[in-house]
């Protein structure tokens, strides 16, 4: 009968596809996936394992490193080292970007939508029938009729569509449901600090991927697809913090660049109906492998929470079974709520004139940047990315004078990231012309080098 230690080895040796470091990180990663090692399990000894796998114990030691620093395993000196617990972080780089802070005249940190440009819920609640709950726990988990108004302008014909509370909700469902410990995620750089905070909770390793002003580079993604990857995470539309839409250029890029893999690919369309451009998605031609996510919170309302997602069936029934073990679905009376106003005429005009007006302020701003020297790429969203010399120096500066900015360095994976500040340009109503005089002030000031 095998040891523990040989079971443990032999699992990892079934899933070898390569005698490397990485593939013995790989090959723990799938035995995870798999089952067959779990949090707690007592790794064999370096030279044990170097020795059953036929490779140098130095290799064997990079794998564990690698495992490592992605949370996979915990070293506990003569303890030995194991297979460590999920357990749960909480967003510290979320937290970072919009820590507690002081009231300032002006706070640009935020991200949020600026309510007077929301539309009135009021009319919409009002309408809505509060006796047509679920008669049953296991009801689908969207109403029939926003399903059909969705499904109306989705990307593609996904095979399921749900309905969950918020975008972060549905990537916090995703990433719960199909990566584990290990697993490497190709992210955007930079990107929303959420979904790094996530990544990081799950013991996956980020891997950041440029972007320019036409969304995620398909060159950098290529490069990254060269070691194995468990997910792709990218924002199709409005992307935050850049403002970068994919054009269907890039989207074939991109596809092409992920013929050859069989990662999954997720869309984090948090722009939504707010984007001066119509639905964007790989999944017209990437069907059985992207997920589609469409937030409804800067365009309806934050406090609606609630985020459509499309997809395959083998990705998103899963999803709506994992949810059953907790929230089950989201309200009904919510659901309604959102479906009269994208029906309703008065709530569509009212969503139409906002990405007017936020369109408007974003580019009345990015003319005063540039009349000031700092020219920025077109982008469109809530959010300007102002490259600055040094980001602590830049936020004192701006505090000094009433604003509050965020700062860019938790919106990156990469080890050294270029200072930049995310601005919430969708806030700014009046004085354009003064703000960016005040924001490329910012965006010189020298850091403190210390003393000489």
């Amino acid at each position: 009968m095998a040891t523990a230690r040989e079971s443990t080895i032999d699992a990892m040796r079934a899933h070898l596809a390569e005698p490397s470091s990485r593939g013995i990180a790989d090959a723990v990663t799938a035995a995870l996936r798999s089952g067959e090692l779990s949090a707690g399990d007592l790794l064999p000894p370096v030279r044990q394992v170097a020795h059953r796998l036929q490779v140098s114990p130095t290799t064997v030691s990079a794998a564990w490193s690698l495992l490592s620093r992605a949370g996979a395993i915990r070293t506990d000196g003569r303890r030995g080292t194991r297979i460590a617990s999920l357990e749960q972080r909480g967003p510290a780089r979320y937290r970072q970007a919009l820590e507690t802070r002081p009231a300032f005249a002006l706070d640009l940190a935020t991200g949020v939508p600026d309510p007077l440009l929301l539309p009135d819920l009021g009319p919409a609640v009002r309408k809505i029938r509060t006796g047509s709950g679920p008669s049953s726990y296991l009801e689908a988990p969207v109403l029939p009729e926003l399903e059909a108004q969705l499904r109306a302008t989705w990307p593609g014909e996904p095979e399921r569509i749900t309905v969950v509370d918020g975008a972060m909700d549905a990537l916090d469902q995703v990433i719960g449901q199909f990566v584990r410990p290990g697993d490497r995620v190709v992210v955007e750089d930079p990107t929303f600090p959420q979904i790094l905070d996530r990544l990081e909770a799950a013991g996956a390793v980020a891997v950041p991927v440029a972007v320019d002003r036409h969304g995620m580079r398909s060159d950098a993604l290529a490069e990254a697809l060269s070691g194995r990857v468990r997910l792709v995470v990218l924002q199709p539309r409005g992307h935050n913090p850049t403002g970068a839409t994919l054009t269907p250029a890039r989207v074939g890029e991109l596809c092409r660049a992920l013929a050859d893999h069989d990662c999954l690919v997720i869309e984090d369309d948090s722009a939504g109906d707010l984007s001066d451009h119509g639905p964007v998605s790989l999944a017209r031609r990437l069907p059985a492998r992207t997920v589609h996510i469409r937030s409804f919170s800067k365009s309806h309302g934050p406090d609606l929470r609630i985020a459509a997602v499309g997809g395959p069936a083998s990705l998103i029934d899963p999803l709506v079974e994992r949810r059953l073990l907790g929230q089950g679905w989201t309200s009904r009376l919510l659901q309604q709520v959102l479906l009269e106003l994208l029906r309703d005429p008065a709530g569509v005009r009212a969503v139409a004139d906002a990405r007017v007006e936020y369109a408007q302020r974003r580019r009345l701003l990015a003319d005063g940047l540039a009349a000031e020297g700092i020219d920025l790429p077109d982008g469109e969203g809530l959010n300007l990315w102002l490259p600055v010399v040094d980001e602590a120096a830049a936020l004192v500066l701006l505090a000094s004078r009433g604003i509050g900015a965020a700062a860019g360095r938790p919106f990156s994976a990469a080890a050294s990231p270029e200072p930049h500040l995310r601005v919430t340009c969708g806030l700014v109503a009046t004085d354009h012309e003064h703000l960016a005089v005040q924001l490329a002030a910012a965006a010189r000031a020298p850091g403190w080098s210390g003393p000489r």
